[in-house]
């Protein structure tokens, strides 16, 4: 075709978004052929600007890409797709090579260009395509996008490929010049879009497709920016004579099948039916315009650091805020204040106890063993107690009674809750442990044990009944009270018959209390099922608390005692105790308690003391007589004994032996503690010392009372001794299957109704064993100590929880350790007190080797401070001058100083029941005071601090707040502090008075 034969056709589509083009079902696709005779150029005013509508894509009757149409029945003015020449080889029947020749994009040969670049041309077998290029490329829309411009057909056949300087070539290379700026500037975008091939790189995409002419093009490499365009430029308008002979195309209905998205796979808006392929270079341009866009498309946001540690910390502070409600709700929305000072949590079961400053003095997790957060419920009517307390119960499991206790606040300013569990079923025992970790506080009194020393919270024990024991067997020590206290000013009271089990727990930070019944020490059960009661007593500070809860101004221990009782107790103080206690019954006779008399007066700086006789001067333990085998003249001995000044005191128990005299006349009589579940007359047997078997007197019984008084009045008649001791044991000597007249709570309730029943007939200067306080001028032992270092360390602890406890009036063993039997279970808590018969040590009495030297020395100084002094071995064994002229000082300092102290606070002790040895918290405040555990005061004005290690001569020392007066020096130091390496040598021990705040300055 030529330039002067263009006429308009109005059979060419207008746009491809055009209606005609939308509802003509016969017009072919990309890869359809095409009928070149019937090709007209239409006028671009005709072209409809609107984009592809639904009904262009519903319209079933628009062949796809992969189809072919049959051209037979195509009008004349219809566009004929041409025959592919592919086909023509093969000799298909409808191809027609008179004139209608068709061609496809396959068949397209080698690509070149106008000598001025602005047209390509392409050979193809049916003749020649020249394709304009757009210089102005880059006004499109899309960045790197193909350029678009328009595509003429030449029906110019192969033999004229030079045609380019034929007439028809000059002519329209001239028109085409003439119109250069008008196509630049009005370039219609509903033609054929075509880039400009400038390098090699859309040729090898060309060839690439030329290669390979059967594959597809994925409808996602398709660009958005299609060689078709909707005109939306109002210069279009105006191009009358831009028309040119375009094939429309439109793009499928229909998507082709997909197996799977590539990762450059693009979104589906980039999906549209503007992104059809026209040509051979249309599909370069639009591989090569994807290529580029790729590492856009693939190319990461930067990761903005800043934003997300931002959002991160706001959730941090979201979080926090979360978890700060969820406390500060349970902590308050779900606790009740009962009374004034105390929050319960009931859910958590939690308990906070406050004093008048708002402080925080005890915490607790009560009914603790409860699987889950049982809900409690208010008690029923007829389970409520009429004396004003709050109740709860957890259904079928506990019920919990809380009271706040009457009290005078004119008196003084403790406040006291009475606490009271009750199980409702076998397998629940009430339960409540309290946590030193949140109140930081420390724990005092309860009792000893082997891991348990001063304070409580700084060992461990497991859940062991309350009852006195070997503190070698990691059981509680001889001496107990159901009372604990803290550095914060709130007390444990335990009532006594709760079945008390107490477990100390340093890892946990707690102390616990359960209640539950066992076969020997809470066999008899009071109640169906377990109850634990209790006291919670609270003041504003520790030392006012103690002396509140101990203070016996209502019933002073004083009262009832009579002058001989008061003498007695002043003597003790006074005087010192010498315990003769051979390991075997046949070393002690006459001659023996005649010689060591002896040596105590030839001492010549000692005074006469109490003589305290073991059990051996019995023939066999229980016969409650003198064996006169061995004590033929032993009325006259103790005669002499009085004459001297001495008085002589025999140590009784309430065990028979087997073996003695009066075991048959017990059983016949049905004296003795029986065996439970049998026969009445069947006696309970046990172990106590160096005994293999003994029955135990029946204090219950109203016929041993009689029986032991008539035995031990015979003696007192005939041998004029002037006091007993008793060595009652411990729990654990009782028989294990014991069961006496009347039921007991437990074992150790035994030794406080003997105590009890002679106290106020006999002469009793001390007991072995106690759960509560003997009546004056009866002191509380310390438990048998073995001749050790380690062994030393424990006597001061020991001596203070006894003064905490209550025990005003306690007696330490024997300077340089007690003597053991062999076999005794009860005075062998280590290897070190076995001693054998032909030891060859130098320094022996009796064959018994004595302490090591220098911690005689050392045990000796602590001891002069004591309440009691009592010896087993005298200074003058170890035939040492260094040694006695020691003690002779010591005794001296002991009479002129501390003496005249200790019987000045025996008052205070007898009206307000304060521990004549009294730990430092006790005397002044300060934290620092409330660890120390090898430093104890008399009273208020002398504070000790002996050496307890071997080898050293130097220690720490705390002085509470106040003026103190060296004993060493005499020099003035500052209290409230510590004093480090400070000297003491051996002959020395560490000890300040009290002097006024004033002596500074005279």
């Amino acid at each position: 075709m030529d330039g002067s034969n263009k006429q308009p056709n109005n059979y060419v589509a207008k746009g491809l978004n055009s209606p005609e083009l939308r509802m003509n079902k016969n017009i072919p696709f990309v890869d359809e052929v095409v009928e070149l005779d019937n090709v007209r150029i239409s006028n671009s005013k005709d072209v409809d600007t609107r984009r592809p509508s639904s009904e262009t894509k519903i319209n079933e009757d628009i062949p796809f890409v992969d189809e072919a149409t049959e051209p037979n029945h195509v009008k004349v003015d219809e566009p004929i797709r041409p025959k592919r020449y592919r086909d023509v080889e093969k000799g298909e029947a409808n191809y027609k090579p008179n004139g209608n020749i068709v061609i496809h994009a396959s068949d397209l040969g080698s690509v070149h260009s106008s000598p001025n670049s602005d047209t390509i041309v392409v050979n193809t077998p049916e003749g020649t395509l020249y394709v304009t290029l757009d210089p102005y490329s880059s006004k499109s829309t899309k960045p790197n996008s193909p350029s678009t411009q328009s595509t003429e057909i030449s029906d110019a056949s192969p033999s004229t490929s030079k045609a380019f300087g034929a007439e028809e070539s000059d002519a329209l290379l001239d028109e085409e010049r003439d119109d250069t700026e008008i196509r630049r500037m009005n370039l219609r975008r509903n033609s054929i879009s075509m880039p400009t091939l400038q390098n090699l790189e859309s040729e090898v995409l060309r060839q690439q497709y030329l290669n390979n002419p059967q594959d597809e093009i994925p409808e996602h490499h398709q660009s958005t920016a299609s060689g078709f365009s909707d005109g939306d430029h109002a210069t279009d308008e105006n191009n009358d004579d831009e028309d040119r002979a375009k094939t429309p195309l439109r793009s499928p209905r229909r998507k082709p099948r997909r197996f799977g998205r590539s990762e450059f796979s693009m979104d589906e808006e980039d999906y549209s039916p503007s992104n059809s392929v026209t040509s051979v270079n249309s599909l370069a341009s639009l591989l090569k315009e994807k290529l580029q866009s790729i590492p856009q498309k693939i190319r990461k946001k930067p990761t903005d650091y800043k934003l997300r540690a931002f959002v991160a910390l706001m959730f941090l502070a979201v979080a926090f805020f979360v978890g700060f409600a969820y406390v500060l709700y349970h902590r308050q929305a779900l606790t009740k204040a009962y009374y004034d000072n105390v929050q319960f949590n009931e859910p958590k079961r939690i308990i906070r106890i406050f004093n008048r400053e708002d402080n925080e003095i005890l915490k607790a997790t009560l009914a603790v063993g409860i699987e889950g957060k049982v809900k409690s419920y208010p008690c029923l009517a007829e389970d409520r107690l009429d004396d004003g307390s709050k109740c709860l119960e957890w259904v079928h499991t506990l019920r919990f009674y809380l009271k706040c206790l009457p009290h005078d606040p004119g008196l003084d300013n403790t406040t006291c809750y009475s606490v009271h569990w009750k199980a409702l079923r076998n397998d629940v025992y009430p339960n409540d442990c309290f946590d030193w970790s949140d109140t930081k506080v420390h724990w005092y009194g309860a009792g000893q044990s082997l891991n348990i020393t001063w304070p409580l919270n700084t060992g461990s024990i497991d859940y062991t009944p309350f009852i006195t024991g070997d503190i070698q067997k990691s059981q509680w020590g001889n001496v107990l009270s159901r009372y604990l206290i803290n550095s914060k000013g709130a007390a444990i009271i335990i009532d006594e018959e709760t079945p008390l089990q107490i477990a100390i727990n340093k890892e946990r930070n707690e102390i616990c209390l359960k209640a539950r019944y066992d076969d020997f020490a809470y066999v008899n059960q009071l109640t169906e099922f377990p109850e634990m009661k209790y006291n919670i007593c609270t003041s504003h500070d520790m030392k006012s608390l103690h002396s509140s809860i101990h203070s016996h101004s209502r019933a002073p221990l004083w009262d009832g005692l009579k002058p001989a009782d008061m003498q007695t107790l002043e003597s003790l103080i006074s005087e010192p105790v010498w315990q003769i206690a051979p390991r075997f019954k046949h070393e002690l006779q006459t001659e023996t308690i005649s010689q060591y008399t002896e040596d105590v007066i030839n001492l010549g700086f000692l005074k006469q003391g109490h003589v305290l006789i073991n059990e051996f001067w019995q023939n066999e333990i229980g016969d409650l007589s003198v064996d006169a085998n061995r004590f033929e003249t032993l009325n006259v001995t103790i005669d002499k004994l009085h004459r001297r000044g001495f008085k002589v005191a025999f140590t009784i128990q309430p065990f028979i032996s087997t073996e003695s005299t009066n075991f048959a006349e017990c059983v016949q009589r049905r004296l003795l503690v029986s065996e439970r579940n049998s026969d009445r007359r069947i006696p309970a047997l046990t172990r106590f010392k160096s005994l293999a078997s003994a029955g135990v007197l029946d204090i219950t019984n109203n016929r041993s009372v009689p029986w032991i008084l008539e035995k031990l009045e015979a003696v007192i008649e005939e041998y004029h001794i002037d006091s007993f001791y008793f060595d009652l044991g411990v729990a654990y000597d009782m028989p294990h299957y014991y069961q006496c007249e009347k039921r007991l709570i437990n074992p150790d309730q035994y030794k406080t109704l003997f105590t009890k029943t002679f106290e106020k007939t006999l002469n009793i200067i001390g007991v072995s064993s106690a759960i509560s306080l003997p009546r004056p001028p009866i002191f509380v032992s310390l438990p048998p100590f073995e001749s050790s270092w380690e062994a030393l360390a424990m006597v001061i602890p020991a001596m203070l929880t006894y003064g905490v406890d209550g025990y005003p009036f306690v007696m330490p063993g024997a300077v340089g350790g007690d003597i053991y039997w062999p076999g005794s279970e009860q005075f062998l808590p280590s290897s070190k007190g076995f001693m054998e018969v032909n030891a060859t040590n130098t320094t022996q009495e009796n064959g018994i080797e004595l302490p090591e030297r220098e911690l005689y020395i050392r045990w000796l100084q602590m001891a002069t401070f004591l309440p009691v002094m009592k010896f087993t071995h005298l200074p003058s064994k170890y035939n040492d001058e260094k040694v006695l002229e020691m003690a002779k000082n010591l005794t001296s300092l002991r009479q002129k100083l501390i003496t005249p102290l200790l019987l000045k606070y025996k008052r205070e002790a007898l009206e307000e029941g304060l521990p004549l040895i009294r730990p430092l918290w006790l005397v002044a405040g300060g934290d620092a005071a409330l660890l120390v555990r090898d430093e104890f005061a008399i009273g208020d004005e002398i504070v000790v601090a002996p050496v307890l290690n071997p080898g050293e001569t130097t220690r720490e020392v705390y002085l509470p707040a106040g003026l103190w007066q060296d004993g060493i020096d005499g020099s003035l130091r500052k209290g409230n502090r510590w004093m480090h390496e400070y000297k003491v040598p051996l002959e020395r021990v560490a000890y300040f008075i009290r002097k006024p705040d004033d002596m500074r300055f005279k």
